[in-house]
């Protein structure tokens, strides 16, 4: 709308106020004074007017025009327009901007909280007419503006207190965006006192973690893919900060959880839940899962209990015993990662035995649940090494054609992996060493540069020479 059509609404709207202050009676009354929308009389015309004026304005961001027909708005009747607190984000922030004087702009950006309260006091209610609306949504994008605002001044402990209380209202139901900044501030708390906040930390990632991965089971079962796409990259940032940060150190987790397991080792849910966060912060050999496990196992035999007692059980050498709770506990599961962790567990002790062609075996297994799981191709890679290295004792150079294979899985591993690319480098540095010879090569009759080769037996890979 451009500036003449501004002024030519704003003639028609004080002629027609004008005309109503003429026929309305003397009980004039705020909206403010009366908790009604516009007030009455002669103060609700003035309300009307005024709102009718301030919104063309900062719509088109004139913001100068627009201030005091919004303030007026806003002290005389707040209830009356839900627009006096959307267009007002735009009005104080263009009041920010202008500010020089620190002091000034510190009690801005205090107006510009009590906005918000403000619209959560008289729109609350409201029904919403898109996801932002809803209150958690409001408040988070209330803590979103003090942080860009405050920038390095951040009170992280307000935004922590703020959006706390949005997700003990909203639980599973909370605007995801406000579970990240939410987990933002606990760790910023986390690293301003490592000692102070290190469990609330690390609790609060658990609890942030249960709620995206409910959400996610929605949005997956409704086929959502913008949810299941948001929703990923939350759990993502979430996760990578939270491993960055080493907070969840396993002797940590033992700490917390020792006494939770006693307090509840005949309450079934509890040990599950434990059983669950252990797992799921790859503390699934602790002392604190194995007993959750091994009282969760007399009430119910489950997955995650029998993967427990086969930990243990690994731990004490009982490879019989281990063998039996591992595959019972394949059988109960239908959790791909616990599968793959149980697989790869299983593989682990086939290798400590030797028994190299079942490793192999096991590890595709386990790559067939996660495909991603680095550790079984490092594991994979390491059985060639031991089992595969007289596939042709009568040909000293053919024999060597196993390195290639053992390389290729290392090199997998750090491809699908980052986790393990470390060790996988060690690794390749140590066996690409044991490479064919370009001469070698060269003087073999079966062998070319550049093709290709089958390896016999259990090892069945197919290599390229180089």
């Amino acid at each position: 709308m451009n500036n003449l059509n501004i002024r030519n609404m704003k003639k028609i709207i004080f002629l027609w106020a004008a005309l109503m202050m003429i026929v309305m009676d003397a009980g004039a009354q705020k909206g403010i004074d009366n908790g009604t929308p516009n007030g009455s009389g002669e103060d609700s015309v003035r309300c009307v007017t005024n709102v009718n004026l301030f919104i063309p304005y900062a719509r088109n961001r004139n913001y100068e025009e627009a201030l005091p027909y919004w303030k007026a708005v806003y002290e005389e009747c707040p209830a009356s327009s839900i627009n006096t607190y959307i267009l007002g984000v735009g009005i104080i922030n263009w009041q920010i901007s202008k500010e020089t004087d620190p002091a000034k702009r510190d009690a801005l950006i205090n107006d510009m909280i009590k906005l918000y309260d403000d619209r959560i006091k008289y729109f609350g209610n409201m029904p919403p007419r898109n996801r932002r609306d809803y209150k958690d949504a409001v408040i988070w994008s209330k803590a979103t503006t003090y942080n860009n605002l405050k920038g390095e001044n951040t009170d992280h402990l307000l935004i922590y207190k703020w959006l706390g209380d949005v997700i003990d209202e909203f639980k599973e139901n909370t605007f995801p965006s406000a579970l990240m900044l939410y987990m933002v501030s606990s760790i910023k708390l986390f690293q301003s006192d490592m000692e102070k906040y290190k469990e609330q930390y690390v609790n609060d990632f658990l609890k942030c973690s249960a709620i995206l991965d409910a959400q996610f089971a929605i949005a997956e079962a409704e086929k959502n893919e913008k949810d299941i796409e948001d929703l990923s990259s939350c759990k993502k940032e979430i996760e990578t900060n939270f491993i960055a940060s080493g907070a969840a150190e396993c002797e940590l987790m033992q700490s917390i959880y020792a006494s939770k397991v006693e307090d509840n080792k005949t309450n079934l849910d509890a040990l599950k839940e434990i059983m669950k966060i252990l797992n799921r912060v790859g503390c699934n050999e602790s002392d604190a899962y194995i007993a959750a496990s091994e009282h969760a196992y007399k009430i119910e035999p489950t997955a995650e209990s029998a993967m427990g007692l086969g930990t243990k059980a690994l731990r004490n050498k009982d490879n019989a015993a281990a063998d039996k709770y591992l595959n019972e506990a394949i059988a109960m599961s239908d959790d791909p990662e616990i599968k793959a962790n149980l697989f790869l567990l299983l593989a682990v002790m086939a290798n400590d035995k030797g028994q190299y062609m079942n490793v192999k075996q096991l590890c595709q297994k386990c790559l067939a649940e996660n495909p991603n799981k680095g550790q079984a191709y490092l594991l994979w890679g390491s059985a060639y090494a031991l089992g595969g290295r007289n596939l042709f004792p009568d040909d000293p150079v053919l024999n060597k054609l196993i390195w290639y294979a053992v390389v290729d899985k290392f090199e997998k591993a750090r491809q699908v992996d980052p986790s393990v690319a470390a060790e996988a480098n060690r690794q390749v540095n140590i066996y690409n060493k044991y490479f064919t010879s370009k001469e070698e090569i060269f003087m073999h009759p079966l062998l070319k540069e550049g093709d290709t080769f089958t390896l016999p037996g259990w090892i069945n890979e197919v290599v390229r020479i180089r």
